[in-house]
C-alpha cells in the first residue's frame, strides 16, 4: 500500500510538471478571456540587462496585427506589395509558424488592393477557435482556415457583401467567436454595422445597428444572467443579444470629427470604460442584475493636446481596482479615479512623447507588463501612488513601415504564451522566453 501511495504521489507530481510545461495559449486578441490578463506561472521577475535573448526569429512582412498562439502554432497576418505606399498589386497573408522553433508551417495569401490610409498591412489579430482560424484583413476579406494546414473552409468579401462605408484606416476589429457564431464589426450599410456569421459555414445569422464603423473589437459581458455583446462603434456604445443581434441598450457616443475608437472597452464589475482620442472618456454602469445602462461620467478636453481624464487612441487602458490606467494622446501615462475621471497622477517616463504614442499592457499577478512603441519591455507596478518600473529591456527594434517617424514604431500588440512573449515588427516575428 505504501509503495502504491508513493506511485500515485509521484505520478501526480509528474503530471503537474507536465501540465506546467505545456504553458498557456493566447488564442485571440487580448488573451484567452479577452481581458489582457496573463495567467501563466513560473515567469521571471527581472529582465536581463540590454536586449532580451531570442528563442527564435521568423521572417514576416509588414502589418499592425499582433500574433496569436494556440495548440503549438503561432498565427500572424501581413501584407506584401511591390510598393507599400500604393494600393496596387497588394496581397495580404495569413502565416502560421511552429511555436517551438519558429518553423513556417503554412501560408494563405490573397489579393487585397488597399484604398485606405496607413498601408503597412492588416490590423486584426487572428482568432483561433478549436481547429479553425478566423482572419479579417484591412479591406474586409474574411477567411476561415484550417488551423492545422491553412486550407480554406469559407470566405467572405465583407466590402462587396455589405457595401462598407470603409473607415479611413480600414477594418481593424478582431473576430469574436461566441457559441456557434463569429461576430465582426463590419460597418456595412442598411443596418449591418455589426454582423454575426455561422462560424462553420460563414452564412449570415444576423446584422445590427445603422452606426458608422469604428475599429474596436466587441466583448461579451454578463447582465441579468445572460450574455450581452458590447460594441463600441462610430456612433454608440451598445449592448446586443449576441445570438440574435437585438439591441438591448445603447448609449449615443457619436464621433465629433471621425470615428476613431480603437481600444476595446474595459470592464470592472458593473463599470465599463472607453476612451477616444478626440472625444474623451465615458464611464458607464452596466448593472449585473438587469439589461440596462447608466452614464456615470463623461469628460473631454478642449482639444487633442489640452485633454481631460484620458484621451487615448491605440493603447488599451487597464482597469485595476478603483482606478483606470492608460496612455493619453501624446504618451502621457495617467492614473484616473474610476469614480470621477479625476487625474491622480501623470508619468512621462514609460514611452517617448509623441502624437499617438503607444503602450500595450497586460496584467500578470500584481504586476503590469508593458511593450512600448520603442520596442522596450517593462515590468511595472501601478498604484494610486505612481508607476514603478521594476525592470526594462529592449525586445525588438522599431521599424518604419507602420509609421515612418524617427526610428519607427512598434504598434502591433504582443502575445504572452508558453512563458514567452511573441512580438512582430515590419520584418520579423520573434519569441523571447520569460520563464524563470
Amino acid at each position: 500500500m505504501q509503495s502504491f501511495r508513493f506511485f500515485i504521489a509521484s505520478f501526480a507530481s509528474i503530471l503537474g510538471l507536465a501540465t506546467l510545461a505545456l504553458g498557456d495559449d493566447w488564442p485571440q486578441w487580448r488573451g484567452p478571456q479577452r481581458d489582457a490578463v496573463w495567467r501563466e506561472q513560473g515567469i521571471v521577475e527581472q529582465l536581463p540587462e540590454g536586449k532580451l535573448p531570442r528563442v527564435w526569429t521568423a521572417e514576416v512582412a509588414s502589418g499592425y496585427s499582433g500574433p496569436t498562439v494556440a495548440d503549438g502554432r503561432v498565427f500572424v497576418t501581413d501584407r506584401v506589395s511591390a510598393e507599400l505606399q500604393t494600393g496596387d498589386g497588394d496581397q495580404e497573408r495569413v502565416l502560421c509558424f511552429d511555436v517551438e522553433k519558429g518553423k513556417p508551417l503554412w501560408t494563405y495569401a490573397y489579393d487585397a488592393p488597399y484604398t485606405i490610409q496607413y498601408r503597412a498591412g492588416p490590423r486584426a489579430s487572428v482568432t483561433v477557435d478549436g481547429d479553425r482560424a478566423y482572419a479579417v484583413g484591412a479591406m474586409g476579406h474574411f477567411h476561415c482556415l484550417s488551423a492545422a494546414d491553412g486550407e480554406l473552409i469559407w470566405k467572405r468579401d465583407l466590402n462587396a457583401d455589405y457595401d462598407i462605408a470603409m473607415p479611413i484606416w480600414g477594418i481593424a476589429a478582431a473576430p469574436l467567436v461566441h457559441q456557434n457564431l463569429v461576430i465582426q464589426q463590419v460597418g456595412g450599410k442598411n443596418g449591418a454595422c455589426i454582423v454575426a456569421f455561422d462560424k462553420l459555414t460563414g452564412n449570415e445569422v444576423w446584422q445590427a445597428l445603422t452606426d458608422r464603423a469604428a475599429y474596436s473589437t466587441p466583448i461579451v459581458i454578463r447582465q441579468a444572467d445572460r450574455d450581452v455583446l458590447v460594441c463600441w462603434t462610430g456612433d454608440s456604445i451598445s449592448g446586443l443579444d449576441p445570438l440574435s443581434g437585438k439591441v438591448l441598450w445603447g448609449f449615443p457616443f457619436p464621433a465629433s470629427k471621425m470615428p476613431i475608437g480603437i481600444a476595446t472597452p474595459v470592464v470592472s464589475g458593473d463599470r465599463l470604460f472607453v476612451s477616444s482620442f478626440y472625444d474623451g472618456s465615458v464611464m458607464l454602469r452596466t448593472p449585473q442584475d438587469k439589461l440596462s445602462h447608466e452614464l456615470l461620467w463623461q469628460r473631454v478636453g478642449k482639444n487633442e493636446q489640452d485633454t481631460d481624464a484620458l484621451q487615448s487612441i491605440i493603447s488599451n487602458p487597464l482597469f485595476i481596482g478603483d482606478h483606470v490606467y492608460g496612455v493619453d494622446s501624446y504618451g502621457e501615462f495617467r492614473c484616473l479615479d474610476a469614480a470621477t475621471g479625476d487625474r491622480i497622477w501623470e508619468d512621462l517616463s514609460l514611452v517617448r512623447r509623441n502624437r499617438w504614442a503607444t503602450i500595450h499592457m497586460v496584467q500578470h499577478e500584481s504586476r503590469v507588463w508593458m511593450l512600448n512603441e520603442q520596442g522596450e519591455l517593462l515590468i511595472t507596478e501601478l498604484s494610486p501612488q505612481g508607476a514603478k518600473v521594476l525592470s526594462r529591456a529592449q525586445v525588438i527594434a522599431p521599424t518604419k513601415v507602420q509609421l515612418p517617424r524617427g526610428p519607427g514604431v512598434v504598434w502591433a500588440p504582443p502575445a504572452y504564451a508558453e512563458r514567452s512573449i511573441f512580438v512582430r515588427s515590419d520584418n520579423e516575428l520573434i519569441r523571447c522566453s520569460l520563464a524563470e
